[in-house]
């Protein structure tokens, strides 16, 4: 991914979405699965602060990074690590940081001292895949102090209502499951979650169509590099005007 920090690398299956993590898929296709689950710490784990011969940043101010979207960045294994970059997301005040985790509900016990009511420049969100996980993780992540926060609906493993958690939240984003031998999504399912967006006047986001789509009763098989494209010729994405 383009304009991406992986500081650590690795994970560990704890909920239905994982089942066909992306993660474990790439490492297999590079020899490295046996691996996937036991986490490390990269050789990009400074990137945010490092410094061309210049003596300027590397990465240039105003950078979107994403962040451990080879991991979770609240990730147990990784918690002697974790201070040391949210200092690195504090000193780059001018690079806004977004990551997404499946384990909110570590998030109070992970915050840095000085977090307060959050850094100005993190985009927390909030992965969930069915209605169990959003009835489970979203109180947890609405009562948590942050300044940003999107919710991921993905992989998308059957319908999901949204609507009592939908006040504050910056963005939704919807995306089917990639990959061989993967769910289904249904885009009844995908139309609804936009719909419930489209009345709590919240952005919505169609990321990706997965491999298995089902619309009107028909399965569509989509390959990984059209599901993307796919999606955006849905035209479905929504941003209310005030935006």
């Amino acid at each position: 991914m383009e304009n991406s920090w992986n500081p650590w690398h690795g994970c560990r299956k704890i909920s239905p979405g994982c089942r066909n993590c992306y993660v474990y898929r790439i490492d297999a296709m590079h020899g490295r699965d046996e691996n996937s689950s036991l986490c490390h710490k990269t050789a990009a784990f400074d990137l945010p602060v490092k410094r061309a011969r210049d003596g300027n940043y590397k990465i240039p101010s105003g950078t979107t990074l994403y962040t451990c979207f080879t991991s979770d960045f609240l990730l147990e294994d990784a918690d002697e690590w974790r201070p040391e970059a949210w200092k690195m997301m504090k000193e780059r005040s001018d690079l806004h940081f977004f990551f997404f985790t499946k384990r909110i509900d570590r998030m109070k016990d992970c915050l840095p001292p000085d977090w307060g009511n959050g850094y100005g420049n993190v985009t927390v969100g909030c992965t969930v895949e069915n209605q169990q996980m959003a009835d489970h993780r979203l109180p947890i992540f609405l009562s948590l102090p942050l300044k940003h926060r999107v919710i991921g609906v993905e992989p998308i493993l059957e319908s999901v209502d949204l609507t009592a958690y939908l006040d504050g939240i910056g963005e939704v984003s919807v995306g089917g499951e990639s990959g061989e031998n993967v769910r289904e999504s249904d885009y009844g399912w995908v139309l609804d979650i936009r719909r419930q967006c489209v009345e709590k006047n919240v952005p919505f986001f169609y990321h990706q169509t997965g491999s298995y789509l089902r619309k009107d009763g028909k399965l569509y098989i989509i390959p990984r590099r059209l599901q993307g494209i796919q999606a955006r010729k849905a035209q479905i994405d929504f941003r209310p005007k005030n935006d």
